[in-house]
């Protein structure tokens, strides 16, 4: 059942095709990596994870008291 211009590896992709979709594919994948490098030094600029001298603070530690609310010791 092959016409001659396939492969047999059952990728039903001529030579030419197949080159053409890897040089796709390769190039998708270096703009995927190099948007990814992007981001993770934006990441790192906002906040370094490796070489702290302090370990981050809990979210916890930021919370803002709503107005009015009584200190615990006077509930």
């Amino acid at each position: 059942m092959s016409d001659g211009n396939r492969d047999e590896l059952g990728t039903y992709l001529t030579a030419a095709e197949a080159k053409e979709f890897h040089k796709l594919f390769v190039l998708s994948m270096g703009f995927f990596t190099f948007i990814a490098i992007i981001a993770h030094l934006l990441v790192w600029t906002w906040r370094p994870w490796l070489g702290e001298s302090q370990p981050m603070r809990s979210a916890a530690t930021h919370v803002v008291a709503p107005v009015g609310a009584l200190p615990a010791d006077q509930a």
